[in-house]
């Protein structure tokens, strides 16, 4: 299905830079951000619920998407504003990411993806923490990017909860998805690193990360024969975990590490998302059997410390293997503090990974995988108006996103 855009894109990308032209006699006029009720054409519209449509057009409607189909089967009104391009996608999600916790600045002050007083803090909130106006938020959002799964990141053994949170850059309140995403877990050498009372070994990190599940598992049965139990925000949490309402999140990356967090996925019966996962494609049965889902590294993550069996294949060798994946940018020590993930999936294509399948990993199969499917990740009716707008094959590094739109709310290029 791709490999078809794939052409179309090539030969319009390579034509004049004019835009498509509309269907007479509707004009080309952008929506100011107040329009409720707008169009996006595209010379390719890929939809992600079906094969690309040549010369789509998707009809917004206060927030969410009203009709979708070919520009020749969709009537639109002679004064309705049109937004135009060569190739439009659903919004793309980074499924998983600490932008809005960890800042652009680089300093202390705005470093709050880890808390490094104690080892295991499930209590601490992403929403409480995320800074929707930071720059980068804005940043990533010119890259297509209108969904994020951010929050605690790694370097604790539980550093706490994670958020799905769309980019537009208002606050917290307005642009959560999802509160309560996955409960960060750092399995391996990252999770022997900050607090008091730290594990110092593999099997202590897993013996303590155990123990607490333990806990949380005699809290939970306590608190429903007795509603008048005080309650414990950390324990609190973990139940929801035990109760299958929310994933652990497991960063790890050494396959003895990936078969320990399998092991505590069946002992206590909770669904685990491997993060990191740089050995994935050793064990990969396992993770199949399992029926774990995958983040693998990003793509250009240095391969050193616990990655340096990472590979830029590490996607191509999961689609492969048929594992469940999506793609994400990581946590970045380095400046400016993030990845773009658009950039990531570009590369592992270029290593092996069909694009059709990227771009699936970065839309509708990462919001199946983050439980926001019935909302983002592909262009039908009803679902929120998250369009990702380019001027050429999203993959090919020539091309630009020359603007998005966010619960219908069209936002220009920003580069």
């Amino acid at each position: 299905m791709f490999g078809s855009l794939l052409v179309v894109v090539v030969v319009v990308a390579c034509g004049p830079q004019d835009p498509v032209a509309p269907v007479a006699p509707v004009a080309p006029v952008a929506p100011s951000a107040a329009t409720k009720h707008f169009a996006v054409r595209a010379a390719t519209l890929v939809t992600m619920a079906g094969a690309p449509i040549a010369d789509g057009v998707v009809v917004v409607r206060d927030g969410k998407i009203e009709q979708v189909g070919p520009a020749a089967e969709v009537a639109l009104p002679p004064d309705l504003p049109v937004v135009v391009a060569k190739v439009a996608t659903p919004g793309l999600i980074d499924a998983h990411a600490t932008v809005g916790l960890s800042g652009v600045l680089n300093v202390p002050h705005d470093q709050d993806q880890l808390e490094k007083s104690a080892p295991i803090q499930p209590e601490l909130r992403a929403i409480d923490a995320f800074h929707a106006q930071d720059p980068l938020v804005v940043w990533l959002r010119g890259f297509g990017i209108t969904t994020v799964h951010t929050g605690h990141g790694p370097g604790a053994l539980v550093s706490g909860q994670t958020m799905v949170v769309k980019t537009h850059g208002r606050s917290v309140e307005a642009d959560v998805v999802k509160p309560l995403a996955m409960l960060a877990v750092t399995l391996g050498d990252g999770g022997r690193a900050a607090g008091g009372k730290a594990p110092g070994t593999r099997a202590k990190s897993v013996a303590m990360l155990r123990e607490h599940l333990q806990k949380a598992r005699e809290y939970a049965a306590k608190r429903q024969k007795d509603p008048e139990t005080p309650v414990d925000l950390g324990l609190e949490t973990t139940a929801k975990v035990l109760a299958r309402e929310v994933p652990l999140l497991v960063t790890a990356h050494r396959a003895h590490d990936l078969l320990a967090a399998l092991r505590v996925a069946k002992e206590f019966e909770v669904t685990v998302v491997l993060d990191g996962a740089a050995e994935a494609y050793l064990i990969g049965p396992e993770i199949l059997a399992a029926g774990c889902a995958v983040l693998p590294h990003p793509a250009m993550a240095r391969t050193g410390g616990e990655l340096k069996n990472g590979t830029m294949e590490l996607a191509k060798l999961l689609h492969d293997a048929k594992v469940p994946f999506a793609l994400q940018s990581g946590y970045e020590a380095y400046v400016p503090k993030t990845r773009v993930v658009l950039w990531e999936a570009g590369v592992a294509v270029g290593h092996g990974l069909p694009a059709e399948a990227a771009l699936r990993a970065l839309t509708i199969d990462a919001a199946k995988l983050l439980g926001v499917d019935a909302r983002l990740g592909s262009l039908e009716k009803g679902k929120d108006a998250d369009v990702a707008l380019f001027d050429g094959d999203p993959f090919e590094y020539t091309s630009h996103c020359i603007g998005v739109v966010i619960d219908g709310v069209h936002h220009a290029g920003v580069r």
